[in-house]
């Protein structure tokens, strides 16, 4: 993790990007994103049926008390109510704000089970006080980690893959320059922008209008 270089993104948020890749300099959007940067990738993580009828597309930080809120109050309701009954799919997209979120976003990524992924994240919210504030945090992520399925040597591994963190970064400067999103949570129901830990019932009538039913 030396050999990162901190840049500034503007807005105000500070991440990381692999001094040895040259930094952001040379990463630019897939054609893809630059034509719909909210299409849902076949490679990206979803919780839920993937043909549901709304989307909703989760930006956060895994070190944001914010994001943290949402995630343990808002979030669940939103899974009773929309997910499970297959009605929306969410997508968690990594927005790192500083080194920490970064190396767990890193983490999280090497995890292959989509509900192994999600319930890491889930952890890592639930308990984000007693590992992004401890005296050692990249020890308790790594106990995290390990009850999601990841040993502490492909622990190490991954929070130390270049690659990895440049294409976690690659999705920030989309969020970006083509969404303008500046800060953490921000959510897209359908195409409309919420920024900020908002209540259920605002989520609630964004995903009936993405869904056809306002």
């Amino acid at each position: 993790m030396n050999r990162r270089q901190i840049l500034q993104l503007g807005g105000g948020l500070t991440v990381l990007a692999g001094a040895s890749a040259g930094g952001l300099i040379g990463i630019r959007p897939t054609r893809a994103q630059e034509t719909d940067p909210l299409a849902i990738g076949t490679d990206e993580r979803v919780l839920g049926e993937r043909d549901a009828p709304a989307t909703l597309v989760d930006y956060s930080s895994l070190t944001c008390p914010h994001c943290a809120r949402f995630h343990t109050e808002t979030l669940p309701q939103i899974k009773t109510e929309w997910v499970d009954s297959g009605r929306a799919r969410v997508v968690y997209r990594h927005f790192p704000l500083d080194r920490l979120a970064l190396t767990a976003a890193m983490a999280a990524e090497c995890i292959e089970r989509d509900q192994a992924y999600f319930a890491y994240l889930d952890m890592l919210f639930a308990e984000q006080t007693a590992w992004a504030r401890a005296e050692d945090p990249l020890q308790e992520l790594q106990k995290r980690a390990q009850l999601a399925g990841l040993s502490p040597d492909r622990f190490n591994e991954c929070i130390q893959d270049e690659a990895v963190a440049n294409r976690i970064l690659e999705a920030v400067v989309v969020a970006r320059d083509q969404l303008q999103v500046s800060s953490t949570p921000t959510l897209f129901a359908g195409t409309q922008k919420i920024a900020g830990a908002a209540d259920y019932e605002t989520f609630d009538a964004a995903l009936r209008e993405a869904a056809g039913q306002a």
